[in-house]
């Protein structure tokens, strides 16, 4: 429920009119700067889905100890995330946003070779964590751009935007893996990780200006970072919403694990694999643009929350079912769909709400939401992944016990509770 705030009617308009504006003017249009921000964010969702077809035939080329080892070949990349993360929020802070960006591509780049010419799980695994640390550049200082420009709801909207352009990738990218397996080795999928993001890196370089003026950076230093730090954790909205990003990702993320297991060895689908997993996605991206139209006129929160209930609700569903039927594929892409059409309302919304109030130490905010919330996604999707067992079981049970945990969050986080006076209330007027 919303908190009542004591202030009279012209404060309530200039708010709402600061709130529904950027927060600096650009040189590139806001439809442009979208994009590219979805570009940036998709360097993490490029980076998983395309290696997804090529599961199977690398786990068939390299000796592996059991079957579902090679899901960490997914894990890794978020391992490199989550500590890649805490360096890029503090010193994008520090030096601005474009500098980070070059340092985060250049990693990219070289965990990509090291991958390319991997061969065993080892060397494959190091190259990921190489990789994961290489894109937590983009991806921190492409959440702290955003924050830079624009507040409130209007934030909201463009990462719903920007969200809904990052899941086209995963639509997309499957299908770019597979079209490089039918002519060549796996091995030229991360051959494709290096044009794409030398392509990003140029546009950056081109047409992105600095977000972050030298008079708002915060010296890189031990006291400062702590100092940050302590304040992004204390912070019982922030944290509260971390916490739920990570309980979301985590069983979104094991899913994420065992989708090349489901589709082509539980239902056979073979090359269709990617047709699947591109129609999700599509569903994904549809749920994120009505959510950019909805979001202003009904609020975060209660969208989030009703989409939470609905995972909850149609995940209790689909495992009562695993007793009584048969799963087939029909079944269990009904179900997908619904998850993924609610994570299309989640997503966007829950990582606004959660940096709302740290528009003062965006970067590290960013780092620490984003590190704390990876953590927790990797340990749960490796868990959950790790426990499938040629059933959508454990899947099921992933995303049922996790979303009803992060409900529970949720309305921790909005406890009635006595703040500071500058902390933004972000249910006003919801």
């Amino acid at each position: 429920m919303p908190r009542l705030i004591n202030i009279n009617s012209s404060q309530i308009d200039t708010d709402l009119h600061m709130t529904l504006q950027p927060t600096q003017e650009s040189k590139i249009s806001s439809a442009e700067f979208t994009i590219l921000v979805a570009l940036l964010m998709s360097i993490v969702a490029i980076s998983i889905d395309a290696l997804l077809p090529a599961l199977g035939i690398i786990s068939n080329e390299i000796l592996l100890d059991y079957p579902n080892q090679i899901q960490l070949v997914i894990s890794a990349l978020f391992l490199g995330m989550a500590f890649g993360q805490l360096i890029c929020g503090p010193l994008s802070d520090a030096i601005g946003r474009k500098k980070v960006l070059y340092s985060g591509i250049f990693f990219f780049l070289c965990g990509s070779v090291i991958c390319f010419f991997a061969q065993d799980i080892t060397a494959l695994l190091i190259g990921r964590v190489i990789q994961g640390l290489g894109v937590s550049g983009p991806y921190v200082s492409a959440m702290s751009i955003v924050r830079d420009k624009y507040v409130g709801r209007e934030m909201a909207k463009i990462m719903s935007l920007v969200m809904m352009i990052f899941i086209m990738v995963p639509a997309i990218a499957p299908s770019l893996g597979q079209g490089i397996l039918l002519m060549a080795s796996w091995r030229y999928i991360f051959v494709l990780y290096v044009v794409y993001s030398i392509a990003v890196g140029l546009w950056i370089f081109l047409r992105l200006e600095e977000t972050l003026p030298k008079e708002k950076r915060i010296p890189f230093t031990i006291t400062g970072f702590t100092d940050g730090f302590k304040e992004v954790i204390c912070s019982r909205i922030t944290m509260g919403y971390t916490l739920c990003m990570g309980l979301f990702f985590g069983s979104f993320m094991g899913y994420l694990n065992s989708s090349q297991q489901i589709f082509q060895v539980q239902f056979g689908t073979g090359k269709l694999f990617t047709v699947y997993f591109g129609v999700l996605a599509l569903v994904f991206g549809v749920s994120s643009l009505l959510n950019s139209r909805l979001v202003e006129k009904w609020g975060m929160h209660h969208i989030s929350k009703r989409a939470v209930v609905a995972i909850i609700a149609s995940s209790a569903m689909f495992l009562g079912l695993h007793g009584i039927a048969d799963i087939q594929l029909w079944m269990f892409m009904i179900y997908a769909a619904i998850l993924f059409f609610c994570f299309g309302l989640i997503f966007g919304n829950v990582n606004a709400m959660a940096m709302e109030p740290m528009g003062h130490v965006a970067g590290i905010a960013s780092a620490v939401i984003g590190s704390v919330s990876s953590i927790i996604a990797m340990v749960i999707g490796t868990a959950i992944g790790q426990f499938y067992n040629n059933t959508l079981i454990p899947t099921t049970l992933g995303f049922l016990t996790m979303t009803s945990l992060a409900l529970i969050m949720m309305y921790v986080a909005n406890a009635k509770k006595s703040e500071p006076e500058n902390t933004p209330d972000i249910l006003e007027a919801e």
